[in-house]
């Protein structure tokens, strides 16, 4: 990850902001869609973050067509954009999403990592892939994928071809971290230097679909650093899970969609003040 982070200052009348990230959204399963629609719909929010892998696979902005699956959630989105802010930072399985789809959606693209001014305080946030650093072949993988040489060859394929490539890789992918003992974690020093460079003490990111708060040590000026890590979305088999981060002044607070009155009743919220979860 570069350590150079873009700079976002939240306007001042804003109250709360989402975090949410790896919705992993498909055609195949319609509940995460539609819990994602009903959130849309009931947030109060000022501004959603998507933290990346809001699709489970992306292969050109091209693929939203008229009538596609693809097209029906950039619907949901540019709705949603005409009510509050939307902003959106890539992950690992859509990487590829570019400046069409995002400006047809209203959504404002983010690089990775960004710091975000709010609240008097500084949040470092990212999707968190390329801090992964023990997967090594992932690491390659990735460097390779988002050189623009990799990404120009790629999208001057067919549309068909490239759905047919983004199925194989996602295969390959869902069976190589089937194979895994134990799947990759983000490296606490690196994240731990990230933070640092940002002059942030707290960041927040997916991609390891492991809910939690992890205390880092503190910078050299004492600060108590931690990451707090986002939940996956995953409503399509018999135990539904997704839960959205909200920061308001009173810091960050981790609210399950029941919460939020948009699903049945699953888990309470908790807050989660700065330094504990």
């Amino acid at each position: 990850m570069e350590t150079a982070a873009f700079e976002l200052t939240a306007p001042p009348h804003w109250r709360a902001l989402d975090f949410l990230s790896d919705l992993h959204l498909q055609a195949t399963e319609p509940a995460t869609l539609a819990a994602f629609e009903r959130y849309l719909q009931h947030t109060s929010a000022d501004g959603i973050f998507i933290l990346g892998d809001l699709f489970e696979v992306w292969v050109g902005d091209d693929a939203a067509e008229p009538g596609s699956f693809e097209a029906h959630c950039g619907d949901l989105l540019r709705e949603a954009s005409s009510r509050r802010a939307v902003f959106f930072i890539r992950g690992n399985r859509d990487f590829l999403i570019g400046s069409r789809f995002l400006n047809a959606c209203g959504a404002q693209d983010l690089p990775d990592p960004t710091v975000l001014s709010f609240g008097g305080q500084r949040w470092l946030l990212s999707h968190g892939d390329a801090l992964c650093l023990d997967d090594t072949e992932y690491q390659r993988f990735r460097a390779q994928v988002r050189s623009a040489a990799w990404q120009e060859a790629f999208l001057t394929r067919a549309l068909l071809e490239r759905q047919a490539m983004g199925r194989a890789m996602r295969e390959a992918s869902t069976a190589r971290q089937n194979e895994m003992a134990e799947y990759a974690d983000v490296d606490t020093e690196a994240a731990k230097a990230c933070l640092i460079a940002a002059d942030a003490t707290t960041m927040i990111h997916g991609h390891t679909h492991r809910p939690a708060e992890h205390a880092l040590g503190t910078d050299d000026q004492g600060r108590p650093l931690r990451r707090v890590v986002l939940s996956d979305w995953h409503f399509d088999d018999a135990k539904p899970r997704a839960d959205v981060l909200q920061l308001n002044a009173e810091g960050l607070r981790r609210l399950s969609l029941a919460e939020m009155g948009t699903t049945p009743p699953t888990t309470p919220a908790h807050m989660l003040p700065p330094g504990s979860c």
